[in-house]
């Protein structure tokens, strides 16, 4: 019965939030966000030459339900997140994994980091907005993130 009373609630109103989602659905959804994060990570990306437009603000934000850690920022054309290290060893570390994967996907973020921090933008330039390619590296770049973390 929730799951129809959601359903009846998208239909009404395309605005409808995460957290909106969440409370109608519970764990449902939660299981579903967690399910395509991984189907998302589990992508690559795919070369972008351009002439296609960049994701609207609804499709970004369902992108973003993925990547909750992750700012959308500039009007959804690009996202955005700041991490935490206790050195500036493991802020270089982290730059350096990231820089391998931007090399190994084809897909090249911006990032600045310094002692004990790193922020990392991700826009597909070619289009000057968000692709589908901006969440699968948000995802991988978490992954990175979370084995850091953990070591």
């Amino acid at each position: 019965r929730p799951w129809s009373q959601f359903l009846q609630l998208v239909r009404g109103d395309r605005n409808i939030t995460f957290a909106v989602c969440q409370h109608w659905c519970g764990r449902r959804l939660t299981r579903w966000a967690s399910n395509m994060t991984e189907a998302l990570a589990s992508k690559t990306c795919t070369p972008c030459r351009g002439g296609i437009p960049p994701l609207t603000r609804e499709q970004a934000e369902l992108f973003h339900a993925q990547a909750p850690d992750w700012q959308l920022a500039e009007q959804a054309h690009r996202i955005e997140r700041s991490f935490r290290f206790r050195n500036f060893r493991e802020a270089l570390t982290f730059v350096q994994e990231i820089g391998e994967l931007a090399e190994a996907e084809g897909h090249h973020p911006n990032i600045s980091f310094g002692w004990g921090n790193a922020t990392v933008s991700l826009q597909t330039k070619k289009i000057k907005g968000l692709h589908e390619n901006d969440f699968i590296m948000a995802t991988k770049i978490d992954r990175i993130f979370a084995r850091a973390a953990t070591a």
